[in-house]
């Protein structure tokens, strides 16, 4: 049985300016850097951003559990502005779990200049696994969210909505998330995706 829990959170730019962030590889990047307490970087493996495309993501050390994950970006749909991850190796996958994903949702609030951002865990665990559901926590979904909502809040002003939809490049201090140009299947890609960051 497919267990779920969520959260919502208001984000105060447009559903349009959000989505730029959470449909794109740029949020991994700012997340990352947001929290380096919890992640120490990401690797492209395969993909471009869009449906198909795999991450490693690398925790700190000290966090407990697995050193790192791998997850698939199973739906990446920017008509609803929905995206979902599945871990694919390594997290809760080496603890029992059978299905472990997770899915952004920007809702746009009309009218208003402002969204709402949901973020829901599906997990399913074997039975023999089953008290590792307990590990299971909303926190580190929320600590996504609300890093992203600081950074779309800090680079989005009503005058620039409309402006250039890179993201500011004040945020490419931080040497400790990269993208390997060996880990892009074309190098034109990897430079395209160099570009917008």
């Amino acid at each position: 049985m497919v267990a779920r829990i969520w959260e919502e959170m208001e984000v105060k730019v447009p559903a349009s300016e959000a989505w730029k962030l959470y449909g794109s590889l740029y949020l991994a990047k700012v997340v990352v850097e947001a929290l380096p307490d919890r992640f120490s970087k990401f690797e492209v493996i395969e993909g471009d951003g869009s449906a198909g495309t795999i991450l490693h993501i690398f925790l700190s050390p000290g966090t407990a559990g697995p050193a790192s994950y791998k997850e698939k970006y199973t739906v990446v749909d920017d008509e609803r502005r929905v995206k979902e991850a599945e871990l694919v190796e390594g997290g809760f996958l080496d603890l029992g779990f059978t299905l472990y994903r997770v899915r952004g949702e920007v809702i746009e609030k009309e009218g208003k200049e402002e969204c709402i951002v949901r973020g829901t865990i599906e997990y399913e665990v074997k039975e023999e696994a089953a008290a590792n559901a307990a590990l299971v926590s909303i926190e580190p979904l929320r600590a996504l969210m609300q890093a992203a909502a600081d950074y779309l809040t800090r680079t989005t002003t009503p005058t620039t909505s409309d402006a250039d939809p890179s993201p500011s490049p004040s945020l490419y201090y931080c040497c400790s998330c990269y993208v390997s140009s060996k880990t892009l299947n074309n190098k034109n890609k990897y430079d395209d995706f160099l570009s917008k960051l």
